[in-house]
């Protein structure tokens, strides 16, 4: 009897906590600015017209054809689809009528044979429940597909001719070339360009502004230069100086210590050393240099900047690049960061005395 009034206690003190949970004060979760900032619509969609032309004409009325995004990350690929889906099936129906698979899901041949086929197999009606008209057919988005096994590929080419009338197929991927002819050949392909320096501060400057956050012009062109095209990339960027320096301005250094640039004296000093120093004061900065903690690929591009921007000549300039990528490989290898490195500054310093 006791458990029994205790159990009815517990009861009514959990429904008088869910009571005062679902008051006024309820805030909306936070979300990663990535997904807060995401295109709702294809109008919001930035820099890619052909895509956006094409889209369109499936939203007024038009058939709209199995598609192939490609480019390098963040230029909204996925983001495109799925602000398309939105439009066409309205937030009713947009869950029964997409399915999206990503490269964390499975994806083999039994993936394309099960949830591929029994979904493409599904018909549908070509109204939504708000009375508006929409198109009878499903979406299938294949995100990521150039990770996707050679057998499965070749499975999914006959599925998409046999349920060409009840489903239209998006896939997205980085590297065209890892997608067999077959495929690329029933898609229509568009290739996402990355985003202009001009569009990418047009988004970031928004972002900042409903933010209401503090920022420099210097720190806005660090953004679009650390980013190179990628906006996503650049908002997250944003978004973790904005955490890091509250109610105060977001500065280019916050900017390069966050990307985990090298700063620019630092590969100025190493290059000066090169250049009129001596072996043993080039060993002590590329030591320091590995200490701090600064990745020997970043210091192994910025250099690659700074030896094509200077004043090395021609002949010099491609024998030290011969050399970074040698390094470059061998780093991906799993080589020790202080000898290759030490390895390609002294190339440099051979190739400047003798271009002097």
């Amino acid at each position: 009897m006791q458990a029994f009034l205790k159990g009815a206690a517990v009861q009514a003190s959990r429904a008088q906590k869910a009571a005062a949970g679902s008051g006024p004060e309820k805030k909306p979760p936070a979300a990663p600015w990535v997904e807060k900032y995401r295109p709702k619509c294809i109008d919001e969609v930035a820099f890619q017209e052909e895509v956006v032309a094409v889209l369109k004409k499936s939203l007024e009325g038009a058939d709209l054809p199995n598609l192939l995004f490609y480019g390098p990350p963040g230029t909204g690929k996925t983001s495109t689809i799925l602000a398309a889906a939105r439009e066409l099936y309205g937030p009713a129906l947009y869950r029964q009528r997409v399915l999206e698979l990503n490269a964390s899901d499975e994806r083999g041949i039994q993936v394309i044979r099960e949830k591929v086929k029994t979904f493409a197999q599904l018909t549908v009606a070509g109204s939504r429940p708000d009375g508006k008209s929409c198109p009878p057919f499903k979406i299938i988005i294949l995100d990521e597909a150039d990770s996707m096994t050679a057998p499965a590929q070749a499975a999914l080419r006959r599925t998409m001719e046999k349920e060409s009338r009840t489903t239209r197929f998006c896939l997205i991927c980085n590297y065209i070339s890892r997608i067999i002819e077959p495929l690329t050949s029933r898609c229509s392909k568009f290739r996402f360009k990355p985003l202009a320096n001009q569009i990418q501060e047009e988004r970031l400057l928004l972002i900042c502004e409903k933010e209401k956050l503090k920022y420099t012009k210097e720190s806005i062109a660090a953004l679009v230069k650390v980013s190179e095209g990628d906006l996503r990339k650049a908002i997250t960027f944003l978004q973790s100086a904005a955490r890091l320096g509250v109610d105060r301005d977001i500065t280019e250094r916050d900017i390069i210590e966050l990307a985990g640039l090298v700063p620019p004296k630092m590969i100025e000093g190493l290059l000066q050393i090169c250049f009129r120093g001596t072996f043993e004061k080039l060993e002590v900065a590329v030591r320091q240099a590995v200490d701090e903690g600064y990745a020997a690929t970043q210091i192994l591009s910025q250099l690659h900047e700074a030896i094509i921007e200077g004043g090395l000549g021609d002949e010099q300039k491609s024998a030290v690049t011969e050399k970074m990528a040698v390094v470059s490989k061998c780093l991906a290898d799993g080589a020790d960061e202080y000898l290759q490195m030490l390895s390609l500054c002294s190339v440099i310093m051979q190739q400047a005395s003798q271009s002097s």
